[in-house]
């Protein structure tokens, strides 16, 4: 029999935000790959291997995947989210360069609903307009890189989201961020904290940029960064479609 992976997204947490095509592709698997955390939400059965690893071993972790699945196996790699969004769809292709037998192989993405438009969703529509999306972390790229680009999307008047804002060992970064937007941004402009959003510890609060502080997010937060237009109705924020 024909091996295949599978990419797939979890989703942001609640099981019913797990897509069919996801839950198909899990009843159907031998092996499944991921982050522990993320592993630990697969239900185990007989007949499937669980093969959960650490959070940097994105690389190693989608060569074994790929091995597997060349010998047969019917894999899934798992993220949480969306796997093409800061997750392991990436890794997978990368590890796939420069092996035509890798490429060769029945290898499918299964998207997810991502943190940012379940967070969004949560809060309104404060991406209704032109948005970006920005990882926070500095494992893989400098402060430096990250500084240009939140000046570019602040420059640009576009709303931002922001993944993976502040952890115990860089506790820093999330600070710097906001003290770029308060150069660029005026300090109205509204900030969404979404933390863990579709989970028993979900939290959401909204506040004007001036008063953001760094303790407010954490590596379970995903931050919103409404744009000049950004404006609340209700309990709700939004970003109207009209530009002006």
């Amino acid at each position: 029999m024909s091996g295949w992976l599978c990419i797939a997204g979890l989703g942001p947490g609640d099981e019913a935000m797990v897509t069919p095509a996801v839950s198909q592709a899990l009843a159907e698997a031998t092996d499944v790959l991921g982050y522990i955390p993320y592993v630990a939400r697969v239900v185990a059965r007989p007949g499937l291997r669980l093969h959960p690893s650490d959070n940097r071993e994105e690389l190693h972790r989608a060569r074994a995947a790929l091995a597997l699945a060349a010998q047969g196996e019917r894999v899934v790699v798992v993220s949480s989210g969306d796997p093409g969004v800061f997750a392991m769809a990436a890794a997978v292709f990368e590890a796939m360069e420069g092996r035509e037998d890798w490429q060769a192989l029945d290898v499918r993405v299964l998207p997810g609903i991502t943190a940012m438009l379940a967070a969004a969703a949560r809060a309104g529509a404060p991406l209704g307009h032109d948005f970006c999306a920005i990882n926070l972390s500095d494992n893989l790229k400098p402060w430096s890189l990250i500084d240009r680009r939140v000046r570019a999307a602040a420059g640009a008047d576009m709303a931002m989201a922001f993944y993976n804002p502040r952890s115990a060992s860089r506790p820093h970064t999330f600070e710097q961020v906001l003290a770029v937007l308060r150069e660029t941004c005026e300090p109205t402009r509204w900030v969404i904290f979404a933390r863990s959003v579709s989970t028993p510890q979900e939290q959401l609060m909204c506040v004007p940029l001036c008063d953001a502080r760094p303790e407010m997010a954490d590596m379970r937060t995903l931050v919103i960064v409404g744009s000049s237009t950004t404006r609340c109705v209700g309990r709700f924020v939004y970003t109207p479609r009209s530009a002006s």
